[in-house]
């Protein structure tokens, strides 16, 4: 039978097709055109302190399933052992020059074109969380695995790290609940200006 609801279905598959057509898009060109400037960043990356190029973690994704994270290397190599899911004093002081650098433009998010072109990532969505970190969300808070996680989320705008770890959370909720392709290009909009005046760019690219 035929309802109301089905023509909003209709519309939010159709902008969900979209949102991935872009994503893949975007993703594509930042690998073709971004390589010369990825081997550069590389090379810069290696030189600024002993380790990998690459920082790898394990993120829980859409539907809670768990994908490897790529970034450039921005930290020194942690010690072993050493593991922690908050921001703070000491994490601070392990930020290279270099790495520093990279996080006030959004540079070292570069190699997560790999995961929004395999489909793990998205260009805008809720930030991906720890395992860990996700492991007591409530059901209402389980919402944001409905969507693919993002390299840009909505609650970059209301705070960051200046409001407290529910709050952010709830607004990564609400990002699932209220989307639309309006709301992406909203964000997408806010952050680039702030990203390139480097106005709390760490804030908006971090996790």
């Amino acid at each position: 039978m035929y309802t109301e609801r089905e023509p909003r279905k209709a519309l939010h598959r159709l902008q969900l097709g979209i949102k991935r057509l872009f994503d893949v898009l975007v993703s594509l060109l930042v690998l073709i055109l971004g390589l010369p400037l990825f081997a550069i960043l590389a090379v810069l990356v290696r030189l600024s302190s002993p380790g990998p190029v690459f920082f790898v973690q394990e993120r829980a994704g859409k539907d809670g399933r768990p994908f490897r994270i790529y970034k450039f290397r921005t930290m020194t190599v942690a010690p072993p052992g050493y593991q922690t899911t908050r921001w703070n004093a000491a994490e601070e002081a392990r930020i290279t020059p270099i790495g520093g650098f990279l996080r006030d433009y959004g540079l070292d998010e570069l190699p997560q074109a790999i995961n929004i072109l395999k489909g793990d990532m998205s260009v805008v969505g809720p930030r991906p969380r720890l395992p860990m970190q996700v492991r007591d969300y409530d059901e209402r808070q389980r919402k944001v695995f409905q969507m693919r996680p993002g390299i840009v989320c909505l609650s970059a705008f209301q705070g960051r790290r200046s409001i407290p770890v529910e709050a952010r959370i709830e607004l990564q909720v609400q990002y699932v609940e209220t989307w639309s392709l309006w709301l992406d290009l909203v964000i997408l909009a806010r952050t680039i200006p702030v990203v390139l005046g480097r106005k709390d760019a760490r804030d908006i690219l971090a996790s």
